[in-house]
């Protein structure tokens, strides 16, 4: 079998597997600790690293460390310090690495890899239908715990099982090839130390451990590995572990509420904290952003699906106070319905409007003409105790439509309930009607992305918004419809569609080309506002075209393995499935000038096509470290860069044609974009709130796309 095939297999069943995983059954979650000189190590290099009796130990040139508790403590055992071994020539070239296997001594050295039986010395071509490789730079050979022979070296890995060799490149997943060290684990699985991080194979796949978010330096000297599969690396600037834990989805989804409640609630409110201290959890304080209605109306989204799944009343509870702070800022602006962007007190300790000043907004103009020139960017509240941002965006609007379906359907239980939001929806809605379909700000003008209206779709500024903002505004008057009952929401509608073709902008939601049109935010605002088009939408022959357009909008980002773009996907198709089996699109001569349209998109779209197991993957490897580290891909050998013309160079994806994993990217928020290859989220001066796996998870539960 072609090593190719063979990984690809390997990697399908790994993924089918996955797809059966309950909320219940345990899996791998690593974590990652790094010991810097903070923690009593010298600064710089640490040249080695082993296991005593199960306790770490560390090299630094002729001094050894010990590590206790959370501090390494200098040693003053009279055990010599580790020294480098001495090796030999093999004809004329330098030994790198040597093992023992099978009575035969296999040395890796700078022109080859060798055998040595007794006197008996031969050179091992490595080969296979693929691959045949007269190898140089050996710099590893190991032999795993089931007895594989391993090398390392600048062509690639390989072992040798039986007689067959198994051979791997970056066609094959191999992520990087300049290789110092390697250890084999207990469990079977291999550990190779490069000079740009650390590499595990696993069951036939191999996962890339670099930058800070997973080792204190890049440089990997040495690694030694534990009984329980703890992976100790010494490295350029420290000592990083790695430690295996068995959790469940329902766990870390436990551990993610508290951290958000513990850190990211600020007046409840969620959003980013900062970190004073960098990569110190410690030294967290709270931030804002421009769109904490946003995120925190995914937050209580997500506690509305659990709710909804669950029964707890803890999640009722923070969805109640997620909708109160929803409403709170629509009810704090200028003008009836104006949802603002952020809520802070008024003794703020930033100088928030100082920043926008009319000098900064005259600066912001001159690379992007449609920026607002509005003082002041914070309002102050009547009371006079806040201030709240304006020049809100359709982010906003997003999350406030998408959270109060949610929250009416699955939440509100009371009459008070349901009439708060019916108050807050028909309030948003109906400020956008009076202003022609704007969101219009205290001075009277459009905000900078609040333009839904005809007029701006036919300008050459709106062309390229009209498709996404389009089908949002319909999908707002559904929810609107839906949760007040009022049928005036659907007249607007009607009137969008008939005279404006809202409905057919809405067949091309999402922009694919140019790239600088391709911004991934704008596919969270597209799916989210699918998700409550289609959910409340009653006429068939609109349903069959909004299917249409979740799947247009779901193939751009079907290969990001983003659990919370997959799950409003499958939920949504799965409805429009059992409409299907119903016969609901049947008998009603739809688009009778094209009798062929409506039974083709019923068999074209009657299931989701996406892999209901990487929502499961995507979750479990969303890691419980949420700071935002910089991590720069485009070095990888895995990756095929984006060949679009005009395209961002540091875009890509792996050979298989699916994003990295999003353990091994530059960002941990499920809005961001999976293909960047270079990125960072604060590098290092923020926590992300733990929102990125709670409503992916929660709305998986509810919709029955993972197990209870």
């Amino acid at each position: 079998m072609k090593p190719q095939l063979r990984f690809a297999l390997l990697l399908l069943v790994s993924l089918l597997s996955s797809s059966h995983v309950c909320s219940g059954q345990l899996f791998i979650q690593e974590i990652a600790k790094a010991y810097t000189v903070e923690n009593g190590l010298p600064k710089g290099k640490i040249t080695g690293i082993k296991l005593v009796n199960d306790v770490a130990v560390a090299w630094e040139n002729t001094r050894s460390y010990q590590l206790s508790g959370a501090t390494w403590q200098p040693r003053t055992s009279t055990e010599p310090v580790k020294s480098a071994p001495v090796l030999s020539l093999v004809e004329g070239a330098k030994v790198l690495s040597s093992v023992s296997w099978k009575n035969a001594q296999i040395l890796g050295t700078e022109k080859g890899l060798y055998r040595r039986t007794g006197k008996k010395t031969e050179r091992l071509f490595p080969s296979n239908n693929t691959y045949n490789w007269a190898l140089r730079h050996v710099s590893v050979v190991l032999v795993d715990s089931r007895n594989r022979l391993w090398f390392a070296a600048e062509e690639g890995v390989g072992y040798l099982e039986g007689n067959d060799w198994h051979l791997f490149t970056g066609k094959e997943g191999l992520p990087y090839n300049q290789f110092t060290c390697g250890v084999a684990a207990p469990d079977g699985s291999v550990w190779f130390g490069t000079t740009r991080g650390a590499i595990k194979f696993e069951n036939g796949v191999f996962k890339y451990r670099f930058s800070r978010r997973w080792l204190p330096g890049d440089y990997v000297n040495e690694i030694a590995v534990g009984k329980d599969g703890t992976a100790w690396f010494a490295t350029d600037n420290g000592v990083g572990c790695i430690t295996p834990t068995s959790l469940t989805l329902k766990q870390k989804a436990d551990y993610f509420t508290q951290q958000v409640e513990q850190r990211h609630n600020r007046m409840g409110f969620i959003t980013h904290s900062h970190l004073t201290k960098r990569f110190a959890i410690e030294s967290s304080e709270h931030a804002i952003s421009d769109n904490d209605g946003m995120y925190t109306a995914m937050y209580g989204a997500a506690q509305a699906f659990r709710y909804a799944a669950t029964r707890d009343p803890e999640a009722k509870a923070l969805a109640d106070r997620c909708f109160k702070s929803c409403k709170w800022l629509v009810d704090i602006t200028h003008e009836s319905g104006f949802p603002a962007r952020v809520i802070i007190p008024v003794d703020w300790p930033e100088p928030v409007n100082e920043q926008y000043g009319h000098a900064y907004n005259k600066r912001q103009q001159e690379s992007d003409p449609m920026w607002k020139d509005i003082y002041p960017r914070f309002p102050l509240s009547k009371d006079g105790k806040y201030r709240w941002k304006c020049d809100t965006s359709s982010d906003e609007l997003a999350g406030h439509f998408f959270f109060y379906g949610v929250y009416y359907d699955l939440v509100a239980e009371t009459s008070e309930e349901k009439k708060a939001a019916q108050k807050v929806v028909a309030a948003i809605t109906d400020h956008m009607i009076r202003h022609g379909y704007k969101l219009v700000d205290h001075d009277g003008k459009v905000t900078r992305w609040g333009n839904f209206s005809p007029e701006y779709f036919h300008s050459v500024y709106g062309y390229d918004q009209r498709g996404l903002n389009s089908m949002m505004m319909l999908s707002f008057l559904n929810v609107a419809k839906h949760v007040t009952g009022d049928g005036k929401y659907d007249l607007e509608a009607d009137k969008l569609r008939k005279q404006h073709n809202y409905h057919i902008f809405s067949l091309h939601p999402k922009e694919y080309f140019p790239p600088e049109n391709v911004v991934s935010w704008d596919h969270n605002l597209c799916l989210m506002s699918l998700y409550g088009l289609i959910k409340y939408e009653t006429d068939p022959s609109l349903l069959l075209m909004y299917r249409q357009a979740l799947e247009n909008a779901w193939l751009h980002v079907s290969k990001q393995k983003n659990a919370f773009w997959d799950a409003i996907y499958q939920s949504s198709a799965n409805g429009f499935t059992a409409l299907a089996d119903q016969k609901y699109f049947e008998g009603k001569n739809l688009f009778s000038e094209n009798h062929l349209y409506a039974p083709s998109v019923v068999q074209d779209h009657y299931k989701a096509s996406n892999n209901p197991a990487f929502i499961v993957e995507n979750l479990q490897q969303i890691p419980l470290d949420l700071i935002g580290y910089a991590m720069d891909n485009t070095h990888r050998l895995d990756v095929v860069l984006d060949p679009m013309p005009r395209q961002d160079p540091t875009k890509g994806w792996r050979t298989d044609g699916y994003a990295l994993p999003i353990d091994e990217r530059g960002h941990v928020r499920q809005d961001r974009d999976g293909f960047a290859l270079k990125m960072t989220e604060g590098d290092g001066q923020d926590e992300h709130e733990g929102t990125f796996f709670l409503l992916p998870y929660y709305m998986a539960v509810y919709h029955k796309l993972i197990q209870p």
